[in-house]
């Protein structure tokens, strides 16, 4: 199948040439095979026969669903994820001299509400830090949970990059870090006393306990191996069950509420925008919308005619 072959190069060159994710690209491989299944259902194996049209199909397709193919209904974020795919194929195409036009790039995602990401008070991240013990009676996994929510907290890094630093590149920072984003684009964050009053209690009371291997990740298990995804997650789910937060959590709440917490404290959405690694400042300003509803909340509650 021509779209098929087509598929697998533009695949490989996002990974070797482009530098995305292995997250990103696994996204990617089961929205462009959902594209190739759907269109061998039309009875189309190439491209070419591809119309703007028949691309609208399958926009209503993925919103809609279809049971005899065994597919659920999209959110409009997947859908409209799900079109990035197709235009990156099709633009792909027309790169590589497969196509002449890429018949992708007019088809609009569909239009839904928009969705504010859950965030903490300052309260509610102080009281959820401070759940996690970090004096003299704090255990190494006690310092390592501590030392990673703070850092979590303190520069809104992504839980990926969190646990993709190198011990050494936490020793060496000094006042700020390097942290290496989405396709490999590097960036420098400060780092605050409280992060690095945590960071420096885990690299000299816990981390040396925790290390009974060769591994050279910043962030152990107690087996002295790198710290994955699920644990970490679990590190912020007990945390919040210790303070008494019974909302969803997850990582990236705690990036969400440091970029949120931020725009309230009078910081600059571009400043925002180069402390999160954001490519587009479109994307930072959801956080200004965070703000504005906030203020809105305070309005209602202390205005006399509100």
């Amino acid at each position: 199948m021509q779209a098929q072959r087509l598929a697998t190069r533009w695949l490989r060159y996002l990974a070797v040439e482009q530098g995305v994710s292995a997250h990103t690209l696994s996204n990617y491989r089961r929205d462009v095979q959902r594209y190739l299944r759907w269109l061998e259902a039309q009875g189309i194996e190439d491209l070419s026969e591809v119309h703007t049209p028949l691309l609208q199909r399958y926009v209503a397709f993925l919103r809609q669903g279809d049971t005899e193919l065994g597919a659920r209904p999209l959110a409009p974020s997947s859908v409209a994820r799900a079109l990035i795919v197709v235009r990156g194929l099709h633009k792909f195409a027309v790169e590589e001299g497969v196509l002449a036009n890429n018949v992708a790039a007019d088809v609009a995602p569909p239009r839904g509400g928009q969705h504010l990401p859950e965030t903490l008070s300052i309260d509610q991240v102080q009281c959820l830090l401070e759940s996690i013990p970090a004096g003299e009676s704090a255990t190494p996994v006690d310092l390592r949970d501590r030392a990673l929510l703070e850092l979590l907290y303190g520069t809104g890094m992504r839980i990926s990059e969190a646990l993709a630093l190198n011990v050494d590149e936490l020793r060496d920072c000094g006042d700020l870090l390097k942290v290496t984003g989405k396709g490999r684009k590097q960036r420098i964050v400060p780092l605050g006393s409280k992060a690095k009053a945590a960071l420096q209690a885990y690299l000299v009371r816990g981390r040396p306990a925790l290390a009974t291997g060769t591994s050279h990740a910043a962030f152990l298990n107690t087996r002295g191996r790198a710290l994955s995804r699920n644990s970490a997650w679990h590190v912020l789910k007990h945390a919040a069950e210790r303070s008494g937060l019974d909302q969803g959590i997850s990582p990236h709440t705690l990036r969400h509420s440091y970029a949120s917490h931020l725009i309230e404290g009078g910081a600059d959405v571009r400043v925002v925008q180069e402390l999160l690694g954001h490519a587009s400042v479109t994307t930072t300003q959801i956080y200004t919308h965070i703000s504005a509803e906030n203020l809105r909340s305070v309005w209602a509650s202390s205005h006399p005619r509100a």
